[in-house]
């Protein structure tokens, strides 16, 4: 029999293979609603995602070269990206770091008027994920932080910013403990995307 996860016959036999084919689907309703939300505004999908990206982390991270390992592209994609938003004045770049080749990328107040048009591309799959029961809701949360960090130290995803790879992180027993905030994590306190990470060495 053929095992791909993609076979509906395998799946009736697999559950781990369903759970894929189901992240998959899922995959395409962010696809699908970012496309949506980009053709209202004119923008593309990465453009979206790189002023949404600016808006909601540090300075450090708003560049070329991270903003490539963030989405999975190559830097010239990003590069082209940004000279549109540029271009169209939603992004301001800033060349006062000591390597003069690379630049900062800040929003122009246009690009966080932009932001607030478009940061809620996702909401119709919140709102389903919101009726589910608080129980339901922490079990899936704390599987899927755990598949991200998995495939963080696999190779496959290249970054990530959860609690499990960060220098603060300690399992104390079974408790999840962060130096940081100096206090013990319940499962719906581990972060996906820290605003305090600092990876581990």
């Amino acid at each position: 029999m053929d095992n791909s996860v993609f076979n509906p016959n395998h799946q009736e036999e697999d559950l781990s293979s369903k759970i894929v084919s189901g992240l998959e689907r899922v995959s395409e309703v962010f696809k699908i609603l970012l496309w949506e939300k980009a053709k209202q505004v004119g923008l593309s999908p990465i453009q979206i995602q790189i002023l949404i990206f600016i808006n909601y982390h540090r300075q450090d991270l708003c560049n070329v070269s991270h903003l490539a390992k963030e989405f999975n592209v190559t830097k010239p994609t990003i590069s082209d990206a940004v000279k549109i938003l540029d271009k169209k004045q939603l992004v301001l770049k800033d060349y006062s770091s000591s390597d003069s080749r690379s630049y900062s990328i800040h929003l122009s107040q246009l690009g966080k008027q932009m932001v607030s048009e478009t940061y809620d591309f996702a909401n119709p799959l919140q709102q389903q994920v919101d009726r589910f029961k608080k129980v339901e809701l922490e079990s899936v949360f704390k599987t899927l932080s755990e598949l991200i960090y998995k495939l963080n130290q696999n190779g496959t995803l290249t970054v990530q910013r959860t609690c499990f790879g960060c220098k603060y992180y300690q399992k104390q027993g079974t408790s999840d403990y962060c130096g940081l905030l100096e206090k013990t994590l319940l499962n719906r306190d581990i972060r996906l995307d820290c605003p305090e990470f600092e990876e581990k060495s």
